[in-house]
């Protein structure tokens, strides 16, 4: 089955369907002070094949003109012009990534290109194809397709998931990379662009550090989800919010030691305190986690704890050797 059709370990996928979906909980609009954070819209064909494909949102952030860091689930199984780049059973559904070959690489779900990013702060959607419009899938597909490649504030990109990336067990290896291939007209922000940590950056937050420090999400997901409706705006927003722990959780922790691997997620408040203001919702899947008032990004939003959005949220870190090396190809080719 498909990520975003399973529950993992009680854990939810911050990642909403778009066409389009809607920020951060109880947080602020950003306007311009996180300009090279945007919202990721793209196909995944084969997700299920029996609606023709589904179009999903994430946030991600530019690392340079062209390279753009979120979460390896935000770029798994993106089509290409599209077709499925996941092996399919008879049926039409993903087959999950069981194997991995042998220089450590998933061999499927990478090099999409159905994948767009928009800066702006509210995403406009404005004559966006309707489902209702085009029953058919393949016309709906070639319609929104022409319709982002129409505005020059949709850039097209690549979708690359970390190598590493299994659709069963997304937390482990939750970045990905989208490079941006922009056509006349379009210009993605000018910088300064966010930058990276070193190896092991959040291990340092322990103690009077961890309690003193405040990180910023940035995204454009959902700011309230309830069992009685959500809402939100596909604008970008962001919030305050402390690091409770860096051990992971529901066992994750206890999941990457088995495959002796670093853990691979910290676990951040999601809620409103004395010290604290706001968290992430569906649709912040791939946004940066920044340290303060920087643009250093320490982790990106992967999941979270409940269907409410409230209590905590996980983020997966980048300051791990593999991720750094994964994000610096990209970076540095």
């Amino acid at each position: 089955m498909s990520r975003r059709l399973i529950i993992l370990l009680v854990v939810l996928i911050v990642g909403a369907i778009a066409a389009p979906a809607a920020a951060i909980t109880n947080g602020q609009p950003d306007g311009d002070n996180h300009s090279i954070v945007g919202q990721l819209l793209f196909y995944v064909p084969n997700n299920p094949p029996t609606a023709g494909g589904l179009w999903y949102n994430c946030s991600g952030t530019l690392l340079s003109g062209t390279v753009v860091l979120t979460a390896g689930h935000c770029t798994f199984g993106v089509g290409l012009d599209g077709a499925a780049t996941v092996a399919q059973d008879t049926d039409g559904y993903p087959i999950p990534v069981a194997d991995i070959n042998e220089d450590g690489a998933a061999d499927n779900g990478t090099g999409g290109n159905d994948i767009w990013i928009t800066f702006n702060e509210a995403a406009d959607y404005t004559g966006w194809p309707l489902a209702a419009d085009y029953p058919d899938p393949a016309q709906r597909y070639a319609a929104r397709v022409s319709w982002l490649n129409s505005r020059p504030d949709w850039i097209r990109g690549i979708a690359y998931p970390h190598p590493h990336y299994d659709d069963n067990a997304f937390f482990l290896w939750d970045a990905g990379i989208v490079t941006l291939t922009p056509m006349d007209g379009e210009i993605a922000p000018a910088g300064p662009y966010a930058t990276l940590p070193i190896e092991g950056y959040l291990d340092n937050f322990i103690g009077n550090t961890k309690t003193k420090t405040r990180f910023t999400p940035v995204g454009y997901g959902l700011e309230v989800s309830r069992p009685w409706g959500s809402f939100g705006g596909d604008t970008r927003m962001y919030a305050s919010v402390m690091l409770i722990n860096t051990k992971g959780v529901f066992g994750i922790d206890a999941l990457a030691r088995k495959l002796d691997i670093p853990n691979p997620s910290v676990v951040l408040s999601n809620n409103n305190g004395a010290a604290h203001q706001g968290g992430t919702c569906f649709g912040d899947s791939g946004g940066p986690v920044f340290e303060g008032t920087t643009i250093k990004v320490v982790a990106v939003t992967s999941f979270g704890m409940n269907g409410n959005c409230a209590g905590t949220g996980g983020a997966y870190r980048v300051d791990q050797a593999d991720d750094l090396a994964f994000i610096g190809g990209f970076l540095n080719p």
